[in-house]
């Protein structure tokens, strides 16, 4: 191989030759001003137009959405055919960090903080509401199904499996092994613009590469927001459903958030083995516990019915469903599958960042299996014990979800609970579970936002971390405070809006990531190290 070969990913650029040092911080000299100025520019206005601006957004998101759905569904199919293909190709056998890389964590720490981050709190809140949705006709139903049947119920759960399976971890694992590569094995800043440089070269020091971190760091700080935003609503909903004493109103949620920020700002000064690590397991611990509850406490024979029923009909409709052209479920796929798909891709920066910060030492057929297989199948236990459970309800004419249908979605989880044995505990626990997973996702979204803003660093100072988790509660106290829905609803708009953008960066990146394997595999065979 020639030595221009072994040279093509080599830069003089230095990680954090482009930041500045002043009171004690480390901060890259473009990204980070820039970043904080449109931050603080969107809640103030936010704040000042609640309703223009979740009007202006929603008109920005909904053209997004209905403008280019052909283009979001098509892309997602890419990603999925495009990480099953590392699978199988040679290039599976590259490890991350060098061939000779052991893992920084043990598998089962590793998958549960991938896992938490990914997608932990969606699944508390969407695990019941969104097959009771579909089954009863809340906003559509996928390719038009009979609302309130048998073969409505099967497509209710195959339809939500379709948003939580592959497609999404598929956007994550392109992301996260196109960040770890990069930085691992060609030794180049963790931050989103390194996964261009076999595109762009050096120019990604310049201002593409600026404008890439930017919008990254927008997108998940956003999505961060709007998240513990609505998650603080759906808690104090809970808590208030739980004791009714309580009222779920602005100080119980406010007083949520604050509890949050604080016990992310602890798991921040303990650091990633201490912090993330110790809460991530934390959560699978608290979530296994609820779902093997919930699966003998209650229709068991039923869920494990549903399992086989979730999984026949999530991979027999998945062409169906993945179709962009001639759909007569129009109504359903724009207002689910495609929002969906434009959140996971706003969110792809945050968890993609996140996972290649812990996946050292895996090769790329281990990681894209863990990242893609692993949690599909986890995920479909998990639908098919909660959504199956809340069907069955429905079915049997039981609580209020048969009743009255699906009038508030985040308490949908406790309804359903409430019609299974020791409900006041298992309510209690879903309520720990999704703070718990809240303080994770606010944790591990600082640790990304700090290593972008600082130019790529994974070792800047903590305070740097600390500033961002506080950033985190702030904006989303502020926004329900100052606007309530219709602030969260603009900052949500927004992050969905910045999906249809990145869409074409990751379609970019999924090219540059394997022409970078490529030359990893050869630059390999050559030295002797793969064949």
């Amino acid at each position: 191989m020639s030595q221009v070969d072994k040279d093509a990913y080599q830069t003089d650029y230095v990680v954090g030759q482009d930041n500045v040092n002043r009171f004690g911080l480390d901060l890259h000299n473009v990204v980070f001003p820039v970043t904080a100025v449109l931050i603080i520019l969107f809640v103030v206005g936010t704040l000042i137009f609640p309703s223009a601006s979740k009007e202006l957004l929603e008109g920005a998101k909904n053209s997004a959405i209905n403008g280019f759905d052909w283009f979001f569904l098509l892309s997602a199919n890419i990603f999925v055919v495009f990480s099953l293909a590392l699978i199988f190709l040679p290039v599976g056998k590259i490890r991350i960090g060098g061939m000779d890389a052991k893992p920084d964590f043990s598998t089962i720490s590793w998958f549960a903080m991938l896992f938490a981050a990914g997608m932990g709190i969606g699944l508390m809140f969407w695990a019941v509401a969104e097959p009771v949705a579909y089954y009863t006709d809340w906003y559509g139903t996928p390719l038009g199904v009979e609302a309130n049947t048998e073969a409505g119920a099967k497509l209710a759960m195959g339809g939500t499996m379709y948003h939580w399976g592959l497609h999404p971890w598929a956007i994550y694992a392109v992301v996260a092994l196109s960040l770890s590569f990069f930085s691992y094995n060609k030794g180049l800043p963790l931050t989103i613009r390194s996964a261009f440089f076999p595109i762009l070269g050096d120019r990604i020091w310049g201002w593409p590469g600026h404008i890439i971190d930017i919008l990254a760091v927008l997108a998940t700080i956003f999505g961060l927001a709007t998240s513990l935003g609505f998650g603080a609503q759906q808690a104090a909903s809970g808590l208030a459903y739980l004791v009714p004493a309580i009222e779920g109103g602005m100080n119980v949620q406010m007083a949520i958030i604050v509890g949050v920020t604080l016990l992310a700002l602890m798991s921040v000064l303990r650091g990633l083995e201490g912090g993330v690590k110790v809460l991530s397991n934390l959560n699978m611990i608290i979530a296994g516990l609820l779902l093997f509850f919930v699966i003998f406490a209650g229709p068991t024979i039923v869920i494990f019915q549903t399992m086989w029923d979730t999984t026949s009909s999530y991979v027999g409709n998945m062409v169906a469903l993945s179709n962009p052209f001639g759909r007569e479920d129009e109504v359903w796929f724009h207002g689910w599958t495609v929002f969906y798909w434009a959140w996971w891709i706003s969110w792809s920066p945050f968890v993609g960042m996140f996972i290649a910060r812990v996946s050292r030492g895996r090769t790329v057929r281990e990681f894209i299996t863990a990242v893609l297989l692993i949690p599909t199948l986890i995920t479909i236990v998990w639908m098919s014990t909660f959504g199956g459970s809340a069907l069955d309800q429905i079915q049997n004419e039981v609580g209020l979800l048969a009743s009255e249908g699906l009038t508030d979605v985040s308490l949908a989880m406790f309804q359903m609970l409430e019609n299974i044995p020791l409900a006041t505990i298992s309510s209690f626990l879903a309520i720990i579970l999704v703070l718990v997973f809240f303080v994770t996702s606010s944790d591990s979204g600082s640790l990304v936002v700090d290593s972008i803003t600082a130019g790529g660093k994974v070792d800047a100072p903590t305070a740097q971390r600390v500033f961002w988790v506080v950033m985190e509660g702030a904006i989303a106290a502020a926004l329900i405070f100052g606007g309530g829905g219709d602030a969260l609803g603009a900052l949500q708009a927004g992050a969905v809006s910045a999906g249809l953008p990145f869409t074409f960066v990751l379609l970019v990146m999924c090219y540059s990531l394997y022409k970078g394997l490529n030359h990893e595999r050869r630059l390999l065979i050559a030295e002797g190290k793969m064949t």
